[in-house]
Protein backbone atom coordinates (compact mmCIF):
# COMPACT_ATOMS: atom_id res chain seq x y z
CA UNK A 1 0.00 0.00 0.00
CA UNK A 2 1.12 3.91 -1.08
CA UNK A 3 0.36 6.89 0.63
CA UNK A 4 -1.83 7.31 -3.12
CA UNK A 5 -2.79 3.94 -4.34
CA UNK A 6 -3.53 0.26 -2.83
CA UNK A 7 -3.15 -2.54 -5.72
CA UNK A 8 -4.10 -6.27 -4.09
CA UNK A 9 -0.72 -7.96 -6.50
CA UNK A 10 -1.13 -11.87 -7.08
CA UNK A 11 2.48 -13.14 -6.71
CA UNK A 12 4.50 -16.55 -7.15
CA UNK A 13 7.25 -18.58 -6.04
CA UNK A 14 10.46 -18.32 -8.06
CA UNK A 15 10.77 -14.46 -8.76
CA UNK A 16 12.00 -11.63 -6.96
CA UNK A 17 10.37 -10.59 -3.83
CA UNK A 18 7.38 -13.40 -3.79
CA UNK A 19 5.10 -12.34 -0.66
CA UNK A 20 4.96 -8.82 -0.74
CA UNK A 21 6.63 -5.65 -2.15
CA UNK A 22 10.36 -5.38 -1.71
CA UNK A 23 11.82 -2.41 0.37
CA UNK A 24 13.84 -0.95 -2.16
CA UNK A 25 10.76 -0.80 -4.66
CA UNK A 26 8.63 0.64 -2.03
CA UNK A 27 11.17 3.07 -1.53
CA UNK A 28 11.27 3.97 -4.99
CA UNK A 29 7.58 4.21 -5.76
CA UNK A 30 7.09 6.82 -2.27
CA UNK A 31 10.59 8.83 -3.12
CA UNK A 32 10.65 9.86 -6.67
CA UNK A 33 8.31 12.66 -8.68
CA UNK A 34 5.29 11.58 -10.49
CA UNK A 35 5.95 10.08 -14.00
CA UNK A 36 5.20 12.30 -16.86
CA UNK A 37 1.21 12.19 -17.30
CA UNK A 38 1.51 11.08 -21.40
CA UNK A 39 4.48 9.44 -23.62
CA UNK A 40 5.86 5.89 -23.20
CA UNK A 41 7.14 4.97 -19.56
CA UNK A 42 9.08 1.81 -19.01
CA UNK A 43 9.59 -0.55 -15.58
CA UNK A 44 12.98 -2.35 -16.48
CA UNK A 45 13.09 -5.91 -14.63
CA UNK A 46 8.96 -5.80 -13.95
CA UNK A 47 8.55 -8.84 -12.18
CA UNK A 48 5.03 -9.30 -11.12
CA UNK A 49 4.57 -5.37 -11.66
CA UNK A 50 4.30 -3.41 -8.67
CA UNK A 51 6.18 -0.57 -10.43
CA UNK A 52 4.79 -0.96 -14.29
CA UNK A 53 1.08 -0.95 -12.47
CA UNK A 54 1.93 2.31 -9.97
CA UNK A 55 2.75 4.15 -13.23
CA UNK A 56 -0.19 2.82 -14.76
CA UNK A 57 -2.17 4.13 -12.12
CA UNK A 58 -0.27 7.69 -11.66
CA UNK A 59 -0.24 8.51 -15.74
CA UNK A 60 -3.02 6.93 -17.08
CA UNK A 61 -2.77 8.81 -20.37
CA UNK A 62 0.63 7.39 -20.53
CA UNK A 63 1.34 3.64 -22.24
CA UNK A 64 3.15 1.62 -19.64
CA UNK A 65 5.69 -1.13 -20.96
CA UNK A 66 6.72 -3.47 -18.20
CA UNK A 67 9.94 -5.64 -19.38
CA UNK A 68 11.06 -8.97 -17.66
CA UNK A 69 12.79 -12.03 -18.38
CA UNK A 70 10.62 -14.36 -16.60
CA UNK A 71 7.44 -15.26 -18.77
CA UNK A 72 5.60 -16.43 -15.13
CA UNK A 73 6.65 -12.98 -14.18
CA UNK A 74 4.79 -11.48 -16.90
CA UNK A 75 1.80 -13.65 -17.34
CA UNK A 76 1.09 -12.47 -13.25
CA UNK A 77 1.53 -8.82 -14.04
CA UNK A 78 -0.49 -8.72 -17.07
CA UNK A 79 -3.62 -10.40 -14.38
CA UNK A 80 -2.84 -7.65 -11.76
CA UNK A 81 -3.13 -5.07 -14.29
CA UNK A 82 -6.72 -7.06 -15.46
CA UNK A 83 -7.42 -7.14 -12.06
CA UNK A 84 -6.94 -3.44 -11.25
CA UNK A 85 -8.58 -2.30 -14.69
CA UNK A 86 -5.44 -0.87 -15.89
CA UNK A 87 -5.29 -0.95 -19.46
CA UNK A 88 -2.13 1.60 -20.49
CA UNK A 89 0.55 -1.08 -19.48
CA UNK A 90 1.95 -4.12 -21.77
CA UNK A 91 4.18 -6.57 -20.54
CA UNK A 92 6.65 -8.11 -22.47
CA UNK A 93 10.33 -9.54 -23.01
CA UNK A 94 13.11 -7.04 -24.18
CA UNK A 95 13.07 -8.36 -27.24
CA UNK A 96 9.10 -7.44 -28.07
CA UNK A 97 9.46 -3.84 -27.31
CA UNK A 98 9.86 -2.05 -30.78
CA UNK A 99 13.34 -0.80 -31.52
CA UNK A 100 11.99 2.53 -31.65
CA UNK A 101 9.84 3.25 -28.86
CA UNK A 102 11.74 5.75 -27.25
CA UNK A 103 10.36 6.70 -22.78
CA UNK A 104 9.74 9.50 -21.43
CA UNK A 105 10.74 7.98 -18.15
CA UNK A 106 12.15 4.45 -16.61
CA UNK A 107 11.46 3.49 -13.26
CA UNK A 108 13.38 0.04 -11.93
CA UNK A 109 14.62 -1.99 -9.53
CA UNK A 110 17.45 -3.12 -11.50
CA UNK A 111 18.68 -7.15 -11.09
CA UNK A 112 21.67 -5.93 -9.29
CA UNK A 113 22.62 -9.80 -8.60
CA UNK A 114 23.06 -10.59 -12.75
CA UNK A 115 26.50 -9.21 -12.76
CA UNK A 116 28.20 -5.93 -12.88
CA UNK A 117 28.83 -6.55 -17.09
CA UNK A 118 25.05 -8.02 -17.41
CA UNK A 119 23.42 -5.00 -15.57
CA UNK A 120 26.03 -2.55 -17.35
CA UNK A 121 24.84 -4.26 -20.77
CA UNK A 122 21.13 -3.85 -19.73
CA UNK A 123 21.43 -0.39 -18.66
CA UNK A 124 23.43 0.74 -21.79
CA UNK A 125 20.40 -0.95 -23.73
CA UNK A 126 17.49 0.92 -22.00
CA UNK A 127 18.69 4.29 -20.42
CA UNK A 128 20.12 5.62 -23.76
CA UNK A 129 16.23 5.14 -25.11
CA UNK A 130 15.17 7.87 -23.02
CA UNK A 131 13.26 11.04 -25.03
CA UNK A 132 15.40 14.09 -24.36
CA UNK A 133 14.81 15.91 -20.91
CA UNK A 134 13.43 12.02 -19.88
CA UNK A 135 14.61 10.99 -16.38
CA UNK A 136 15.23 7.64 -15.19
CA UNK A 137 14.86 6.86 -11.21
CA UNK A 138 16.61 3.39 -10.43
CA UNK A 139 16.62 2.32 -6.65
CA UNK A 140 19.98 0.21 -5.34
CA UNK A 141 21.01 -1.10 -1.87
CA UNK A 142 24.08 0.77 -1.13
CA UNK A 143 26.11 -2.78 -0.20
CA UNK A 144 25.12 -4.07 -3.60
CA UNK A 145 26.88 -1.15 -5.12
CA UNK A 146 24.66 1.97 -5.54
CA UNK A 147 27.54 4.49 -5.35
CA UNK A 148 30.11 2.94 -7.77
CA UNK A 149 26.80 2.65 -9.85
CA UNK A 150 26.46 6.18 -9.85
CA UNK A 151 30.19 6.76 -10.80
CA UNK A 152 29.84 4.12 -13.68
CA UNK A 153 26.41 5.95 -15.11
CA UNK A 154 28.24 9.52 -14.93
CA UNK A 155 31.65 8.07 -16.50
CA UNK A 156 29.46 6.26 -19.29
CA UNK A 157 27.95 9.71 -20.48
CA UNK A 158 24.51 9.03 -18.48
CA UNK A 159 24.52 11.99 -15.92
CA UNK A 160 23.19 10.17 -12.01
CA UNK A 161 22.49 12.01 -9.27
CA UNK A 162 21.44 10.73 -5.64
CA UNK A 163 18.05 11.82 -5.46
CA UNK A 164 17.33 9.90 -2.02
CA UNK A 165 18.82 7.71 0.42
CA UNK A 166 16.51 5.59 2.59
CA UNK A 167 17.14 2.65 5.42
CA UNK A 168 20.46 1.58 2.97
CA UNK A 169 18.65 2.41 -0.25
CA UNK A 170 19.63 4.93 -2.67
CA UNK A 171 17.74 6.54 -5.46
CA UNK A 172 19.44 7.53 -8.28
CA UNK A 173 18.19 9.86 -10.95
CA UNK A 174 19.75 9.46 -14.72
CA UNK A 175 19.67 12.17 -17.24
CA UNK A 176 19.10 11.53 -20.79
CA UNK A 177 22.28 10.81 -22.82
CA UNK A 178 23.44 13.92 -23.61
CA UNK A 179 23.43 12.68 -27.17
CA UNK A 180 19.68 11.75 -27.14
Amino acid sequence: MLRDLHLRLETDRGMFSPDRVDAGTRILLDSVPAPPPRGNLLDLGCGYGPIALTLASRAPEATVYGVDVNRRALELAERNARTAGLNNVRFMTAEEVPPEVSFAAIWSNPPIRIGKQALHELLLTWLPRLEPGGLAHLVVQKHLGSDSLQRWLTDSGLPATRLASRSSYRILEVKAHAGS
